[in-house]
């Protein structure tokens, strides 16, 4: 049997302690439509539930779902022996490192001490992933 003729990405699923504040930092991080949230179920605390970010209109990149996890650990970055190991990252491109490294602080990320390149810049959000601010 071949590959089916459509198999296209649609979403990131990221899982988090806090999926709405994490789900609005994306939002304001990348200017992209907050586009819905769903509340907490029974017994999970109040910041947990679901949320959807997706590219604008015209932009086909994929959406970002975040969602609650109760055994959510912040990664170690970068990765140490028998911690929480980021298992992926988002790369963001852009065109001005200092400047966009400025905007995602100011958005609520923080920037990691470890930085491995000149041409990119590590950042973790509010939840503690990791992601790159790439040229």
């Amino acid at each position: 049997m071949g590959r089916p003729a459509r198999m296209q990405l649609g979403a990131l699923t990221i899982a988090a302690a806090r999926p709405r504040i994490l789900a609005r930092f994306y939002s304001a991080l990348l200017g992209w439509p907050y586009v819905r949230e769903e509340p907490p179920k029974p017994g999970d605390p109040p910041d947990g539930g679901y949320a959807l970010v997706c590219s604008p209109e015209g932009v086909n990149e994929p959406a970002l779902n975040f969602e609650y996890d109760p055994h959510y650990r912040r990664p170690a970055w970068p990765s140490v022996e028998d911690g929480q190991v980021a298992s992926q990252h988002l790369d963001v491109g852009v065109d001005d490192l200092d400047s966009a490294v400025a905007w995602a602080v100011e958005c609520g990320a923080t920037l990691a001490d470890f930085q491995p390149s000149q041409t990119h810049r590590v950042l973790l959000d509010p939840d503690g992933h990791p992601f790159c601010l790439c040229l």
